[in-house]
């Protein structure tokens, strides 16, 4: 019976998932169908995978403005036709005026709102610096080329989807809050239905200034003023200084190898990489494969993995420009052998026993995907936080701002929106990264490209790439199924597994609730896109995720 259940739930998911696409040439997974045939078009014309990327990047700035952002920032990862990787950080920073407890009332505690709505949550941006930088380093095409579609869509406008109006919907009571906001999302006092046309003349012509000048307008020139005195008249701390001090940072990628596959993805400030691969060094250590698919043993094993490796982020990670953290102590074998051993095999281990591992004594984002035919793949995972992020749009400049800040540790064991609770490796600093999760993963095997994958969810994100990887190698399920298939997350605090509606049957949820566990059911985790490369056959299949509206283009 079991095998038939299995059997059935693959099935099902290989008919579900039919939006993904099989090209020769190159393929581009994103959050929107108008993005993605950015993309491809820049691979028609001659441009590789990177730049591609960077016009998807503006064009998803237009298109998908819950996550697609010149007012957030992220990461991008990058592989090269010869196999070596980078990554490049442009993750929002903390402005030189920010304080520890810039958050807090008299009495030490969180103010609601103040780390989440409005210009006072805004971390300094950094997504169209890292767009331009990855353009110098990697890219081949001009600048001005690679921002004219997103120019075009802001221009023409683009049909508004379901996804657009019920995120505008409910969200219209933070962003009737600011007049600049308003005008630019509720252009007819409204909240615009599903395929009405938004049209953003202000971002528009921000983006043609940004196109002739370079990024160097966005922090030094015109956008860079009216952006801070629109911050500043409203009540948060950017300043100049800080626009025009922004840097982007290449970083060497965190690599392992799980079950004989090589995993690149991202280093801190992102936790990506480090919880990615201490959850899957533990999970190595048990034959997922001989349990199988959502049997109870498999459950528990990655759940027991996650906890502790949320445990580890909680404590140690932050930003390492301005921290120590021990990362070659927290990918160790020893580490990793300890972690597995501590796992309980017959019940839950509650999470108020888990704590870090002590030193040796001496959900808003939006991911895309890109690979061209000469070799080149490229991961972006960025964001603006939370759904429309702050809420705020910066005056004439059309730009919506983030919400970064809460991403720092506002208070020492408080969480943040995500429940994600931190230490003092994550508090506020001036000028300083705050922690991430954003995990944009590149898989080889015999050093060939395998895979390009990544997702949004705030701290679901490690999870979802986690298990999407878990399906392919230990399950043998196909990219497609593996994208398809339900989900479920625990962060070590709160200790709960998060299940998604009717993935978990009702005999597994009493077979967990006896070993301890707790189950809550929520709505849907994640918004893969990812890119499998079959090499066989010379194919590139682009998969994006149908839990929101994601789509594919490829040729």
């Amino acid at each position: 019976m079991k095998k038939i259940v299995i059997s059935f739930l693959l099935l099902s998911s290989f008919i579900w998932a039919q939006n993904f696409q099989v090209g020769k040439n190159g393929a581009v997974a994103s959050a929107s169908k108008q993005a993605s045939d950015v993309g491809i078009e820049v691979l028609k014309n001659g441009g590789n995978a990177v730049d591609a990327a960077i016009a998807v990047g503006f064009a998803l700035a237009v298109v998908y403005p819950p996550a697609g952002n010149i007012g957030g920032g992220g990461f991008m990862l990058i592989c090269s036709p010869e196999g070596e990787v980078t990554a490049i950080d442009f993750r929002e920073k903390a402005s030189r005026s920010a304080r520890r407890d810039m958050y807090l009332d008299e009495s030490g505690n969180p103010v609601d709102g103040w780390s989440t709505e409005g210009a006072l949550a805004v971390g300094v941006p950094g997504s169209v610096a890292g767009y331009e930088y990855a353009l110098q380093h990697y890219g081949s095409m001009k600048w001005n080329e690679l921002l004219a579609p997103a120019i075009k869509l802001a221009e023409d406008g683009f049909p508004v989807s379901y996804y657009i109006h019920e995120g505008l919907r409910d969200h219209q009571k933070l962003m009737r809050r600011f007049p600049a906001s308003v005008e630019m999302f509720y252009q007819n006092d409204s909240v615009p239905d599903i395929g009405d046309t938004l049209r953003f003349s202000d971002l528009a012509v921000t983006l043609k200034r940004i196109a002739k000048q370079g990024a160097g307008e966005f922090y030094r020139g015109r956008t860079a003023k009216r952006l801070v005195k629109a911050v500043r008249d409203n009540g948060g701390i950017i300043d100049l200084w800080d626009l025009q001090h922004y840097e982007v940072k290449e970083r060497k990628p965190i690599r392992f190898t799980y079950r004989g596959y090589d995993i690149f993805s991202m280093p801190l400030p992102s936790s990506g990489g480090i919880c990615l691969a201490q959850i899957l060094k533990v999970v190595e250590q048990f034959p997922l494969a001989e349990y199988g698919f959502q049997a109870l043993q498999s459950i528990r094993i990655i759940t027991e993995a996650e906890r502790r490796a949320y445990a580890n982020r909680a404590h140690y990670l932050g930003d390492p420009d301005f921290i120590s953290v021990p990362v070659d102590y927290l990918l160790s074998d020893e580490l990793i052998r300890a972690m597995a051993k501590s796992i309980d095999l017959t019940k839950a281990t509650p999470s108020c026993e888990v704590d870090h591992a002590p030193l040796p004594k001496s959900e808003e984002t939006t991911h895309f995907s890109v690979v061209d035919k000469d070799g080149w793949a490229v991961a972006v995972t960025t964001t603006l936080n939370s759904a429309y992020g702050s809420g705020f749009v910066a005056g004439k400049t059309g730009i919506l701002l983030n919400n970064e800040m809460d991403d720092f540790s506002i208070k020492t064991g408080m969480p943040n929106m995500y429940g994600l609770v931190g230490a003092e490796a994550n508090a506020i600093q001036p000028q300083k990264r705050m922690l991430s999760s954003m995990t944009p993963t590149i898989v080889c095997r015999n050093d060939s490209l395998m895979w390009v994958l990544g997702t949004p969810g705030g701290g679901t994100i490690i999870t979802t790439v986690v298990q999407v990887l878990i399906n392919m190698i230990d399950y043998n399920m196909t990219l497609v199924q593996a994208v398809d298939a339900p989900r479920f997350h625990h962060q070590w605090l709160p200790d709960v597994i998060f299940a998604e509606k009717y993935s978990f049957s009702p005999d597994l949820i009493d077979l967990l609730q006896a070993k301890g566990y707790t189950i809550r059911k929520r709505s849907s985790i994640g918004d893969v896109n990812a890119i499998a490369v079959d090499r066989d056959n010379k194919y590139y299949i682009a998969v994006p995720d149908k839990r929101r509206q994601s789509a594919a283009s490829v040729y």
